[in-house]
């Protein structure tokens, strides 16, 4: 097993305006909260909010072309919102190893995602299939 309990990886990742449009063309969620600056801000929040399933892209990436082995199938993940991420925000991610299963050859992930003022944005975890 190339993976060992504790094992910690860290990527940062910025939601630029390529990753933003992008989301909306391919997927079409023109939510107001999400296109609409003066909505979002009604709504209580400082601007528009980006769409949270653009972290789960960010979890893809990290597992898919970032874990030192391209063997890896995502078997489930758990994600909970807890603070809105806006345009341009980077984003620190940090995954822990935090259970190995040798006997079905899968890895368990519990990761976060913190802003630029250390706040956790998003938080879950991640099994993985190798």
């Amino acid at each position: 097993m190339i993976f060992k309990f504790g094992d910690k990886f860290e990527e940062r990742f910025i939601v630029s305006d390529e990753t933003y449009n992008g989301f909306i063309q391919i997927f079409k969620d023109k939510n107001p909260l999400h296109t609409d600056e003066n909505f979002a801000i009604e709504n209580g929040f400082k601007g528009k909010v980006m769409h949270g399933n653009i972290l789960n892209g960010f979890l893809s990436y990290f597992i898919g072309e970032c874990l030192p082995t391209k063997n890896v199938i995502i078997h489930s993940q758990e994600i909970q919102f807890k603070n809105a991420v806006y345009l341009n925000d980077e984003l620190q991610f940090k995954a822990e190893i935090t259970g190995i299963y040798e006997s079905v050859n899968a890895i368990e992930f519990k990761f976060d995602f913190k802003n630029a003022t250390t706040k956790t944005v998003a938080k879950g975890k991640i099994q993985i299939g190798i």
